[in-house]
């Protein structure tokens, strides 16, 4: 049978933990929805926006079985295009740190990755915004990998801009701290305790300092200690400009505390958002390239989650079948075929779906009671999914490979 389509806005994901949110849509459009009900309610902000290369960023996409288990994407599609005037990224910018800075807790943070590029514009831009007092860091995050210029020094790093709301801010530096990884080298004299511990001591005017080398310590304004990804990174989701979980995680740990909320307004990766559901955090992901909410669906499978998004254009073809159970619907993808002229090949069967679920419709918005995303683990998509019994008109929803999602009503044979 061939389902009726339908048009929801709102993608809903049951799961446990921390709750979250994606919107997909421009930023500065993103961040004037949030206002409306989130003004002075977050309590920290990463944003990592274009670095005014001048480059369009595409992304291999893998696509069916076979592309995922071969660890190979077959399909080169647009993320963004950095292409803008420094006048008109400025005026972007200035745009999203004015109300980056109205969303912020008295006590929230703000951190913001940029590179030499746009380092000192954006530096004069915050300390208009959010006031010189509440500049904290210029952290600088070194890293080796690329190649090596034999015309200038090789440029090994990134900044990230940290600032505070107010004076009342709350850094958990603790959650950040770490013994050392090599041990204290100077001239301290060394010991070891009765427990096998090694320490050092200092006598200064009198008094002896003593510091163990196991001692737990907070990271510098240098952080050289997080690698980069490499090209074949497990981590990797094939999104250019991707930034490492444990960067991330670092940010997430330090800016905010478990059960409050964490933003980023250029998602891209959703490294942001796993890294905020890692740590238990609450999450909000704004970004307009339809790949992300795939990236999403993996990132934060299992999770509970919304995806917010406009009706999508397109007919592709779906057929499925839905047969009662004790207790639960038996549901059946049997045929998705996406239309032609869309892509530069012929997707047969189920390889153009990146994920679907099956689940009901509830005000206006699509629940997922059960679902089946393609992951390098877990490659093969799963045919037929089974969804409890419920109130509500039976429902799936298909996510195709260019990041598109279709809803559909579907009644028992």
């Amino acid at each position: 049978m061939e389902p009726r389509r339908i048009a929801v806005a709102r993608e809903m994901h049951e799961g446990s933990g921390s709750k979250g949110r994606f919107m997909l849509c421009d930023a500065i459009e993103g961040l004037d929805a949030l206002l409306k009900t989130q003004e002075g309610q977050i309590k920290l902000i990463y944003l990592d926006p274009p670095f005014q290369t001048g480059e369009r960023f595409t992304m291999r996409v893998r696509v069916g079985e076979a592309d995922w288990k071969a660890g190979r994407g077959s399909l080169e599609m647009e993320t963004f295009s950095d292409s803008m005037s420094r006048e008109q990224f400025l005026t972007m910018m200035r745009a999203v740190l004015t109300r980056c800075h109205k969303l912020l807790r008295s006590d929230g943070m703000l951190f913001l990755h940029i590179d030499y590029r746009t380092h000192p514009y954006l530096r004069l831009i915050m300390d208009e915004i959010f006031g010189e007092d509440n500049f904290l860091n210029e952290i600088i995050w070194v890293y080796q990998s690329g190649g090596r210029s034999l015309r200038h020094f090789s440029r090994k790093h990134d900044v990230i801009l940290f600032y505070r709301k107010s004076a009342q801010y709350d850094f958990n530096v603790e959650e950040v701290m770490a013994p050392p990884t090599e041990p204290r080298s100077n001239h301290m004299r060394k010991h070891v305790d009765p427990d096998g511990r090694v320490y050092r001591s200092i006598r200064t005017n009198g008094r002896v300092y003593t510091y163990y080398d196991d001692d737990p310590v907070a990271p510098t304004d240098v952080w050289s200690d997080l690698s980069h990804l490499q090209q074949k990174d497990p981590e990797r989701t094939g999104y250019d400009t991707q930034k490492p979980l444990s960067l991330l995680e670092r940010i997430v740990k330090c800016g905010s505390r478990a059960g409050e909320t964490v933003l980023d307004p250029f998602a891209g990766s959703s490294t942001t958002l796993e890294a905020a559901r890692r740590c238990e955090r609450n999450f909000i992901g704004i970004d307009r390239c339809p790949l992300t909410l795939n990236i999403a669906r993996r990132r934060l499978f299992g999770a509970e989650y919304a995806l917010e998004y406009p009706p999508f254009e397109g007919d592709p073809l779906c057929r499925a079948s839905a047969s009662p159970g004790v207790g639960f619907y038996h549901v059946t993808l049997e045929r998705f075929e996406l239309e032609d002229g869309l892509l530069d090949r012929t997707l047969t069967g189920l390889d153009g779906v990146d994920a679907w679920s099956v689940g009901y419709l509830r005000d206006g918005a699509y629940v997922a009671m059960a679902e089946s995303v393609r992951t390098k683990r877990n490659p093969v998509l799963r045919e037929s999914l089974d969804a409890p019994v419920y109130s509500g008109q039976l429902a799936l929803c298909v996510s195709d490979v260019t990041g598109r999602s279709f809803c559909y009503e579907i009644d028992p044979e």
